[in-house]
């Protein structure tokens, strides 16, 4: 019995199912072909309805064809002619005929271009997060670009530097007498008592009917700037203050230049070298570990000079009891040299303007570090001549003024290149090639101050501006959320992506951060968030006059645009004006604030729009919350 059963129901049971399988067919069938177009074609024709803004072209259903010329909540005017214009209830719209120009829609381009910059951000971030060992040590394919730290982050030296402006003033007031001596000779006028002064020179005319000959004639040769007055049958030549304002503040640039060039060439990364005063340089070296030998690379002058050397002797010249005419004593720069001294010949016959290049190799015969150097055309035809008329003879080669080295000529060199052999040390050779390539001073330069700032500050500070940095980021994603909800999220995003491209782009360009470059970093964050509140508060505007999701949304991006634009750019220009005339933090907080400003606009304008219109025309929300 209870098997007959069983197998009655068991029979029967199959047969009910197979009896609901075409009724549910039918029902899935009127359902994806009638149900489901009908409920999206309803739902498209809502969305249809909430984009409606001024400037489309209607239909309603009842006939009227026109062009929408204002939108207030349900009630849109219609312009049906030139003379007619009415009004219909939104739902009475049957089809847009024709969209106006704006409305929102998600660009494929600009859907690549959002990725493009935020991929490429993302790439220039990355060597950031290791240190300088670890970064050298990645692929080549990958960026190899930091972000630098200034002094007050990394620690380094800072120097002090003044420029003897006075010993130029003196260059030139003995080239001044040569200007003169060879105006009176050319002009065959007897004159006594020539010589100079520290900011001028002073000549006896002999007759003193050809003083006003003798004035005249020195004029013609002469600089503008330099006066020249007559007192009986003295001329007494002087800078006027101009002259002497001129020339400081080239000696004072040309100055800078070469220490610039130097410093570079050292190997120190972002320094800031810049005038104080009249005649003072402020040089920051951050990062330094060896001020010393920077701090002798800049104040060394190095004036290079190529001389003959005379075959007499200093003991010869000391049993004679004096030097021979035109020849002067000068010392070697390594003291334990066998040949302390030297008699050299006063006539420059080659300086180091002429040098194009130099660098620090070994000399593959002896070993030794040597500085090859190499002339420009000029120089090379010129150091060809020089070696040619004087083969077999001894050419010193003075830098500031000591023997670095004295080598026999013993064949022309006609290609312009040589070696500077001398005792010295890879640091010594590499040290004399960068002095040699950034070229002399004008002046002499002495260092007034100099202070070290330790790496324990930086570290402190680095870690003050990090804790700023992470509580103001916190506080403004928590409020945005609070007050804005899923807009805050958007907003959120758009500040993180912020931080990204305005670091990255300060790694691009190996920009130096420091304290104030931090503190605009902060403000940065900041400016997002206000232009990110200024397009919402503008959408719920929308909203609140009866206005469809996507035309609020539209409008509102639309209309904040410009106020966003406007307090951007004013922004921006005080930006670019603190850097033009600002120097050192400041600059950096104005190269910082730039970015931070065309960043804030990009991830504002154009990033949380898109994610906005693609949340809004993929996921077609019926209400949203400001």
């Amino acid at each position: 019995m209870f098997n007959f059963a069983y197998a009655q129901s068991a029979t029967q049971q199959p047969s009910m199912l197979a009896s609901f399988v075409p009724l549910i067919l039918i029902f899935l069938i009127f359902y994806f072909l009638l149900i489901r177009p009908q409920q999206k074609r309803q739902k498209e024709h809502k969305l249809l309805l909430d984009a409606i803004q001024r400037g489309d072209e209607i239909l309603t259903s009842g006939g009227i064809v026109g062009k929408v010329t204002k939108v207030d909540g349900e009630k849109l005017n219609v312009d049906i002619s030139s003379n007619v214009n009415v009004v219909v209830i939104r739902s009475t719209v049957a089809d847009v005929l024709k969209k106006s120009k704006r409305m929102l829609k998600i660009n494929k381009w600009r859907v690549l271009l959002v990725f493009f910059v935020c991929l490429l951000g993302i790439y220039y971030l990355l060597p950031n997060l290791y240190n300088k060992t670890e970064v050298t040590a990645l692929p080549n394919y990958l960026s190899k670009k930091q972000v630098n730290l200034g002094l007050d982050l990394q620690g380094g030296s800072h120097l002090l530097l003044e420029v003897d402006t006075n010993v130029v003033l003196k260059e030139k007031s003995e080239y001044l007498v040569d200007e003169i001596r060879s105006s009176l000779r050319k002009n065959k006028i007897k004159y006594t008592n020539l010589g100079s002064k520290i900011k001028g020179a002073v000549v006896t005319i002999t007759d003193p009917d050809k003083v006003n000959i003798a004035r005249n004639a020195i004029r013609e040769n002469i600089d503008k700037g330099i006066n020249v007055k007559s007192n009986l049958n003295k001329l007494i030549l002087s800078f006027s203050e101009e002259f002497i304002l001129d020339s400081n503040n080239q000696t004072i640039d040309q100055s800078i230049e070469v220490v610039r060039k130097r410093v570079d060439e050292s190997g120190t990364k972002e320094p800031i070298i810049q005038k104080q005063g009249e005649d003072r340089i402020i040089v920051q070296l951050p990062g330094i570990k060896d001020p010393e030998r920077v701090k002798a690379l800049i104040g060394r002058t190095a004036k290079l000079n190529f001389h003959l050397l005379d075959p007499t002797t200093v003991e010869l010249a000391e049993q004679r009891g004096k030097l021979p005419p035109g020849t002067f004593k000068v010392s070697n720069a390594d003291p334990t040299a066998y040949e302390k001294e030297f008699v050299v010949k006063k006539r420059v016959l080659l300086t180091g303007e002429r040098l194009k290049n130099a660098a620090a190799t070994i000399d593959q015969q002896t070993g030794r570090y040597v500085v090859a150097f190499e002339f420009d055309r000029k120089g090379a035809k010129k150091f060809g001549k020089v070696t040619t008329d004087n083969t077999f003879q001894r050419l010193a080669i003075l830098l500031d003024n000591k023997v670095i080295s004295a080598p026999q000529i013993r064949e022309p060199i006609t290609g312009g290149q040589g070696n500077i052999s001398g005792n010295f040390s890879p640091e010594a050779a590499n040290d004399l090639a960068v002095l040699l390539r950034a070229g002399s001073l004008p002046a002499p330069i002495e260092v007034l101050e100099e202070r070290t700032v330790g790496p324990s500050l930086g570290i402190d500070s680095i870690n003050a501006g990090k804790k700023a940095l992470v509580i103001g980021f916190v506080l403004v994603i928590v409020f945005m959320i609070i007050k804005y909800r899923f807009f805050g999220i958007i907003a959120d995003i758009a500040i993180f992506t912020n931080i990204i491209l305005l670091i990255a782009l300060l790694s691009l360009i190996e920009a130096t951060l420091t304290m104030p470059g931090i503190a605009g970093i902060v403000l940065t964050i900041g400016m997002a968030v206000d232009a990110n509140v200024l397009v919402f508060e503008r959408i719920k505007e929308e909203l609140r006059s009866g206005r469809s999701i996507i035309n609020s949304i539209d409008l509102g991006y639309k209309f904040a645009i410009k106020t966003i634009l406007d307090a951007n750019i004013t922004t921006l220009i005080a930006a670019l004006l603190l850097y033009n005339y600002g120097s050192g933090p400041i600059k950096g907080f104005a190269v910082t604030l730039s970015i931070g400003i065309l960043t804030s606009m990009f991830t504002a304008l154009v990033l949380t729009k898109l994610i906005v219109s693609f949340w809004i025309l993929k996921l077609k929300p019926n209400k949203i919350f400001l």
